[in-house]
């Protein structure tokens, strides 16, 4: 696990060996174990390593091939490295190394750019060819690894986060204000954008080509529901058993110590049920835990402990937040508020104090329907079938507003659900997951910033990804948007933020392709069935997870956020809120603002979640977004 970066010459000169190290510098903590340089006429490249496999010298990168044409900055895992391994052996290659790295050079030299169909695994790499004086640039399937590039005027340069490419020299930092307001929708900034009007992600499932004549981006795989499996439901059980068991083991390979995420859900306990039938020694897991009852899922986490005998860690969170708050946020180079960033911080520092690796549960959600909001939406549709559409677009827009009015979640609730009923299935369901409603984005905004966004909606980002999708059904195409907006841009940006905050990798069994591939398969109605989520899954897990956990409601890492913003964080949320003269001030009237802090501080309306994301875009914005910071 590690952190890249780089740049190219062929149009501007970026400074030579001083601006790499500045670039690595900036990702010092991705890798605190080596680092190296690579640098020509025509490419610069950089890597921090945080040593995982074959912890000798010979796995320090930039890496070279055996002809010494290929340079490659790698960052991630190739779990099928040693079957690709032995292929290449086959073919008379004889290795220096036993990394994963040394396997994708010999892979690419033999097979180009079609060698991402053969690597499975999370990675984000940058290859450059000599012979062909071409840079090529890879992101692994699901997203689990990240990369950016910045392109202006012929200059380029990429980096695993943001604060890579800003340690350049006269980086602009233009703010893009439609990447604003689908940061106040979603929590995060959707791809490929950036917060950078001239920094973009490079979507997952893609590569670019970069040479002298500019650049292509391509993407070489995508997930299709199409083809539902006819399989019976216990074939498909057992199929799913044996894939699951066979990425979990291949996610135990390292050299350094490895352990185990453990939330006490099903994903995550199902995960370290799977560890513990493979390992020959008690397994490592960590678990956070709240003061508060309603947030805290610490007794399930030491009940799946005390079931496999683990060698269990706990951390509570106590009240202090706000003390380290600053700190956790400086790892997000653009605004991002999923508030769980804080509970993952904690579990990765206390991972990282008794292991190097972690496994973790992410992925079961999205692959197989196990959020509450699916449940949500189906409610909504089932009501949306009872009216017929001339009364749900004429009437409940104003019944809304008269239901609005009521107090308490009775009144924000009733309001968001006659406007999702109103609309068609795929707007209801950005509508009922939008983190800020249009009424509260109105009321903020600036009428200059309306003026330039010039009609622009976050909402088209959800409906251009669900209009994308090739499922049968409604279930399958929501699911197919998450995977690709909100685990891709939210769940994985988090994790890799904050694991890599604390020089921690962690690893995904369930976000495995083949995975995902077989869930895709499977009919909705095995995932879903009659308000149980996950029901394919949880068959599978149901004789390692007792029933009492296995079908108890989901929590996941919630955090009291209403109560946060009247208490410990009252004092830093007035400081930056209320008197900042940029940055939020910028986007959103000040009165506006101050008049949302009276109402939740009067315990009027709770606008916990709306003063988080306004918290964290300022937190960002006075780290980031001005030049001067950089130097300080």
């Amino acid at each position: 696990m590690c952190g890249i970066a780089g740049f190219s010459l062929f149009n501007y000169n970026e400074g030579g060996e001083e601006a790499l190290h500045a670039m690595h510098h900036a990702i010092l903590h991705r890798g605190p174990d080596a680092s190296g340089i690579y640098l020509d006429d025509h490419i610069g490249l950089c890597h921090r390593r945080l040593s995982i496999l074959d912890l000798s010298e010979a796995g320090n990168q930039p890496m070279y091939s055996a002809d010494n044409n290929l340079v490659i900055v790698f960052n991630g895992e190739i779990y099928n490295f040693l079957e690709l391994r032995a292929e290449l052996e086959q073919q008379g290659v004889a290795f220096k190394s036993h990394t994963d790295t040394e396997v994708i050079l010999e892979l690419y030299a033999r097979e180009g750019v079609k060698c991402l169909q053969k690597l499975n695994g999370m990675f984000a790499f940058a290859l450059w060819d000599k012979t062909k004086q071409e840079l090529f640039i890879a992101r692994d399937r699901l997203g689990k690894k990240p990369l950016y590039y910045f392109s202006d005027n012929g200059r380029f340069a990429f980096g695993s986060e943001i604060k890579a490419i800003l340690a350049l020299k006269d980086i602009p930092r233009e703010i893009r204000l439609d990447a604003v307001y689908d940061f106040f929708a979603y929590q995060y900034v959707p791809d490929p954008k950036s917060i950078f009007k001239h920094i973009h992600k490079l979507p997952p499932a893609h590569y670019l080509v970069l040479n002298n004549d500019g650049f292509n981006i391509h993407e070489y795989w995508d997930l299709s529901f199409k083809n539902v499996s006819s399989a019976s439901e216990e074939a498909n059980k057992v199929q799913l058993k044996a894939l699951l068991e066979k990425v979990t083991k291949q996610r135990m390979i390292s050299d350094v110590p490895l352990g185990a995420f453990l939330s006490g859900g099903v994903d995550s306990s199902g995960v370290v049920a799977m560890m513990s039938e493979i390992s020959e020694t008690p397994v490592k897991t960590c678990t956070i835990g709240f003061d508060n009852k309603e947030f805290n899922e610490a007794d399930f986490a030491r009940e799946i402990a005390e079931k496999y005998e683990t060698e269990h860690h706990e951390f509570t969170v106590h009240q202090n937040v706000a003390e380290q708050l600053e700190h956790i946020a400086s790892f997000f180079d653009e605004p991002f508020a999923d508030p769980s960033l804080v509970p993952t911080f904690f579990v990765s520092e206390l991972a990282r104090k008794a292991v190097t690796v972690a496994l973790a549960g992410d992925g079961g959600d999205e692959m197989f329907a196990g959020y509450e909001k699916y449940t949500t939406d189906d409610i909504e549709n089932k009501l949306r079938n009872k009216f017929p559409e001339s009364i749900r677009k004429t009437i409940f827009p104003s019944l809304a507003k008269i239901v609005g009015v009521l107090p308490g979640a009775i009144g924000r609730k009733g309001k968001s659900l006659l406007t999702s009923l109103s609309h068609d299935p795929a707007m209801g369901f950005f509508i009922t997951n939008s983190m800020m409603t249009d009424d509260m984005w109105n009321k903020l905004v600036k009428p200059n910033v309306a003026t330039t966004l010039n009609g622009y909606h976050p909402s088209q980002y959800t409906l251009d990804m669900y209009n994308k999708a090739d499922g049968p059904d409604h279930l399958s195409k929501i699911l197919y948007t998450d995977i690709k907006t909100y685990m891709t841009g939210d769940i994985l940006v988090k994790v890799d933020r904050m694991s890599m905050a604390n020089s921690l990798e962690v690893r995904a069994p369930i976000l495995d392709y083949q995975v995902a591939e077989f869930a895709a398969t499977l009919p909705s109605s095995q995932k879903y069935r009659d308000g149980e989520k996950k029901y394919l899954l949880k068959e599978v897990f149901k004789p390692f997870i007792p029933d009492s956990l296995l079908y108890r409601k989901k929590m996941g890492f919630s955090t009291p956020l209403d109560e946060w913003f009247r208490g410990e964080l009252k004092a830093l949320s007035e400081s930056r809120l209320l008197q900042c003269n940029e940055g939020l001030s910028d986007v959103f009237n000040t009165a506006a603002i101050n008049s949302i802090w009276q109402e939740h501080q009067n315990r009027t309306k709770d606008h916990g979640i709306v003063l988080w994301s306004m918290l964290m875009y300022q937190m960002w914005y006075d780290r980031y977004a001005v030049i001067q910071e950089r130097t300080s």
